[in-house]
């Protein structure tokens, strides 16, 4: 799978990119990241890619032309690529994108900065996402947090076979879960044990465990999963 990201700090995802299952997943070849640099679409001699309000207002406003030209690009790699804008207006991101996304052989994501876009950027794009209710100073965290949690559902990415099925916001039948409380060395610890299930090394009842244990949790901390597909 191939992600283009259009950002104008590409320098800011060399550390996050270049570690653990993300490094390897590149080096596999199951998927490739490429950075689409926004200044390169600038306009004249200083390569401007933003301009001010019409109507007067705070801040800097990226221009329709130079986000399109950039688009134009990265498709050049893949014409079928979904491009996603990077906004706190689009729709909040979750589990069901990310799997949705994880399907796809190009993701393309523009990371906004200053102090937004042209409206008319959004005629360009096949979706908008938020990751929260909240305001960051770039679309460049959202976007190595979309990569993140979708190349890890990318078939080998993680060598474990089932390593997602019962994991936080996995599906179950018609629902969404949260993980199952987990445990580890020392046995016991401060007065506190590891339930007696867990080390009974009979996996059906452990499974069933598992399973009820994660229903009870979802129910008391995120009814609202219970009721998404």
């Amino acid at each position: 799978m191939l992600f283009s990201i259009i950002t104008l700090f590409p320098e800011m995802f060399e550390g996050i990119f270049n570690h653990s299952i993300i490094k390897r997943a590149q080096k596999e070849k199951l998927i490739k990241i490429k950075f689409i640099n926004l200044r390169d679409f600038g306009i004249g001699t200083h390569r401007t890619v933003d301009d001010r309000p019409y109507g007067g207002g705070t801040g800097m406003i990226l221009r329709v032309d130079v986000v399109d030209k950039a688009v134009q690009s990265a498709k050049e790699d893949d014409m079928s690529g979904k491009v996603v804008l990077l906004d706190p207006k689009g729709k909040t991101y979750n589990q069901k994108t990310a799997e949705n996304f994880s399907k796809l052989t190009h993701l393309i994501l523009i990371c906004g900065h200053y102090e937004g876009y042209d409206e008319r950027i959004r005629n360009f794009v096949d979706e908008e996402i938020s990751v929260g209710d909240y305001v960051l100073s770039g679309g460049e965290i959202p976007a190595m947090l979309i990569v993140d949690s979708v190349a890890r559902l990318i078939p080998d990415v993680l060598k474990k076979q089932n390593a997602t099925s019962l994991e936080s916001f996995s599906k179950i039948g018609s629902t969404r879960i949260l993980e199952y409380p987990q445990y580890t060395r020392p046995g016991v610890y401060k007065g506190k044990k590891v339930p007696e299930i867990l080390l009974s090394g009979d996996l059906k009842k452990i499974e069933e465990y598992r399973l009820d244990k994660a229903v009870a949790i979802t129910k008391k901390r995120r009814k609202d999963l219970l009721k998404s597909g």
